[in-house]
């Protein structure tokens, strides 16, 4: 007959008191219990981080590298910028803004693909989702809001002046040096749901202006727009919060209905 404590003790016969118990160094089990422990941790601890780093990427902020010449002297090639996608969204677009958006269709013809560093594609693309590299250029680009939806913007006044809404705007705050607001004369009014824009450095930049027998007719959809550029992060020399230039467009009605 067999007691329930004697079936007990028989299950539990290896508790460190029987004999091949007694066999194994107490230093071993502890040292692979500790080294178990760490790797669980630090597994935990890299998932968590990488999923952290995925939903910012997703719903907040996202890195990417600066392609090419067209917004110097604000952003130069090899930048990386930080981008709030919580604009447009939560909060509106502002004329001035610098927004990246997603190209609405043959503005990148012709301009070669841009790589953020020669690291081989197997390990960047994951990288990339997950937030901990900066977007290449591939189908995205940077520029600034001039117009936004309703505008009328025109180029240019005797003065050499956009206006917006018939306001003159004076630009010289943030185009390169030496740059001319446009040598490409245009009136638009730009439509519900999409924006005008422009590179700072206009006589080397492909925007709004050349893109009119594009799709979309050289306007950007506000559904192409992932966010607004708020800050270069990279090279350190260059560090550094970008804020929208509010007085240029301070005086600017909204546009008639």
């Amino acid at each position: 007959m067999i007691h329930e404590n004697d079936e007990h003790v028989t299950a539990g016969s290896d508790d460190g008191s029987g004999p091949e118990s007694q066999m194994r160094p107490r230093g071993t089990i502890h040292r692979r219990s500790r080294f178990s422990a760490m790797v669980k941790e630090t597994v935990i601890i890299l998932v968590s981080a990488l999923v952290l780093s995925f939903v910012v990427k997703t719903f907040l902020v996202q890195p990417f590298m600066i392609p090419s010449e067209s917004m110097e002297d604000t952003l130069v090639a090899g930048d990386r910028v930080l981008v709030s996608k919580l604009t447009p969204g939560p909060f509106d677009l502002s004329r001035g803004d610098v927004v990246v958006f997603k190209d609405p269709g043959g503005w990148l013809d012709g301009v070669p693909a841009s790589r953020a560093d020669n690291m081989p594609t197997w390990l960047s693309t994951p990288l990339t989702v997950v937030g901990l590299r900066p977007q290449d250029a591939g189908e995205h680009l940077i520029k600034r809001v001039v117009g936004l939806p309703g505008d009328r913007v025109t180029c240019c006044t005797d003065a050499g002046l956009l206006t917006v809404n018939g306001v003159e705007i004076d630009e010289t705050q943030y185009l390169a040096s030496g740059a001319l607001p446009s040598q490409t004369e245009f009136d638009v009014t730009v439509p519900e749901g999409s924006l005008w824009v422009l590179g700072d450095n206009r006589q080397h930049s492909g925007d709004s202006r050349y893109n009119g027998g594009k799709p979309g007719g050289g306007f950007v959809p506000l559904d192409n727009v992932v966010g607004v550029a708020f800050a270069k992060v990279w090279p350190l020399d260059r560090v550094a919060l970008m804020r929208n230039p509010g007085d240029v467009f301070a005086d600017v009605p909204a546009p008639t209905p």
